[in-house]
């Protein structure tokens, strides 16, 4: 099956590009988070959205209450249940984010070259003339020149739900300024964006901290995507924060990339977060738009070399109106896979658009054609020499793992896993096949209540490209006692034959501990 692949590098055939895509078990080895919200919170459009692709559901709490996202949540379990797809769940704070207060969320039209007030004073109504914003230091923080950006979907690059103002002067708190193109604001929610300035606000708000405390806590949350960070001191105050709760101990940080702060000291973020959100909304406006590329393609490096798991934001916006994407976008969509991304956020795509279960099919097909010519021989060469020598005896065994299944043509890897993390490194390395994480729970005592875990680590894999988890029996062990004490693998090899994944014949590497000693080895099936 896999030397059927071509890569870039070789040329391409016209008529390859015109055979039909070829349906496979797994729709793509990318990942796609959904966003969850009007269009797409039913028990029906969810499982349609799980049947699609979307393996973590996003839920974003710059809108909406605890109640709307409950209930929400409750159709994905029911979801989940019916068509028996795992998929995780991920919280997304809203961080120090500017915003204008609009109470009557009338539409607000403003016109070029006119001048308008941003005002602290949130008793004031919006009108074309004065805006009432959530931040009273908007006046010392920014200077004559300074440019702002605010719209209701401000971070799509919709021009006419977007306006830029400049700066011109100050009267007390209050900041006026001039509108540089003529747009009109609707809905009750617009964000203002200060181009390139330090915001004085805490990076996890006290709303932010109520949400984590009383929903995040209540549901266990795989993921946090910590919006705006700035620094790796916002990554360890987060997880500092979430430790107070026993359930979220094991809860993952994403850190969102969205300004020049963050991207700054994106090093220090990466090696103190989980994995990283490059949200391109954001920083296309910081960056000069000739720079977006380069900093997704050495953010992404940065991300596969670490072993991280990397997201790539705002890349169909016109499906959000549309059923089919821009060439451009299509485009973005292969570029982001071939440039090594985990994972791809739809945020207003599945959120208020019109077609949220085609959109995410749409993108997964994408993704699945770029990963057939993604030059998985270029990349594994790099991450070995970037790893270097001598290795850490899980990397080598991950790495030897990898070339074995390339060398032998391998329908699949299984990893037997308990805390995921050698699953994880056996992804880092990108094969070209699937591999089958099985988490087997441990049994683990607090002296009052025994529990097993394994679940988090099972969904946190669902955000990783080209992992796909199966929870085990806890009453097998990961380590093999004896190297014939394989039924945890039968039960792994029965659920790959039943599924399709795997047939007669195939080759499949497995990767286990038998006794102290890790192995890795290759089976050809019968029939």
């Amino acid at each position: 099956m896999h030397s059927t692949n071509l890569l870039l590098e070789e040329p391409i055939r016209m008529a390859s590009i015109l055979e039909p895509s070829k349906p496979s078990f797994f729709p793509a080895m990318t990942k796609i988070v959904g966003t969850l919200g009007p269009k797409s919170r039913s028990v029906e459009v969810i499982s349609s959205c799980l049947k699609s692709g979307m393996s973590v559901a996003r839920f974003d709490f710059s809108w909406g209450d605890l109640e709307y996202h409950q209930e929400t949540l409750e159709n994905l379990k029911t979801a989940i249940k019916s068509t028996k797809k795992l998929c995780a769940v991920m919280l997304d704070t809203v961080g120090p984010e500017l915003q204008v207060v609009n109470k009557s969320e009338s539409a607000i039209s403003l016109e070029e070259n006119a001048s308008v007030i941003l005002t602290p004073d949130q008793g004031q109504e919006a009108t074309s003339q004065l805006l009432p914003i959530n931040f009273n230091g908007l006046a010392k923080a920014v200077k004559p020149g300074d440019t702002i950006f605010m719209g209701q979907y401000l971070f799509t690059g919709s021009e006419t739900t977007s306006v830029w103002l400049e700066v011109s002067e100050f009267k007390g708190d209050d900041v006026v300024c001039v509108i540089k193109n003529s747009a009109t604001l609707a809905g009750s929610l617009f964000t203002l964006h200060v181009s390139q300035v330090h915001i004085d606000l805490p990076t996890l708000s006290d709303s932010d901290k109520e949400v984590i405390s009383k929903w995040g806590a209540v549901n266990k949350i795989d993921f946090l995507s910590l919006s705006y960070t700035r620094h790796a001191e916002d990554v360890k105050e987060a997880r500092e924060f979430l430790s107070k709760f026993g359930d979220l101990q094991q809860t993952q940080i994403f850190a969102k990339i969205e300004n020049i702060e963050g991207l700054t000291h994106f090093d220090e973020i990466l090696s103190a977060a989980d994995g990283i959100i490059l949200s391109r909304g954001n920083l296309g406006i910081d960056l000069p738009p000739e720079k977006v590329f380069l900093f997704q393609k050495a953010a992404l490096f940065k991300c596969n070399m670490a072993g991280k798991p990397a997201v790539v934001t705002r890349v169909v916006d016109s499906m959000t109106d549309n059923l089919r994407p821009t060439r451009a976008e299509a485009t973005d969509v292969a570029n982001a896979v071939l440039d090594g991304s985990d994972a791809i956020l739809l945020g207003a795509e599945t959120l208020r658009g019109l077609y949220p279960v085609e959109t995410i099919s749409t993108v997964g097909k994408i993704c699945a054609e770029a990963e057939k010519v993604f030059n998985q021989d270029i990349y594994f060469k790099r991450t070995v020499k970037f790893v270097g020598e001598p290795m850490s005896h899980l990397e080598s065994i991950a790495s030897s793992a990898v070339r074995a299944a390339i060398k032998v043509k391998a329908s699949i890897i299984i990893c037997f896993t308990s805390s995921g993390r050698a699953a994880r490194l056996i992804a880092k390395y990108r094969p070209t096949m699937p591999v089958l994480s099985v988490v087997i729970p441990r049994l683990k005592t607090n002296q009052l209540r025994w529990s097993f875990t394994g679940a988090f680590e099972a969904r946190q894999s669902l955000i990783v490209r080209g992992l796909f988890p199966m929870l085990a029996d806890p009453r097998h062990p990961a380590e093999a006692t004896s190297a014939t004490n394989e039924s945890v693998l039968k039960v792994a090899l029965e659920h790959g034959k039943a599924s399709g994944i795997i047939k007669s014949h195939d080759r499949v590497v497995v990767c286990q501990k038998v006794g102290d000693a890790s192995v890795v080895k290759i089976i050809e099936l019968e029939d």
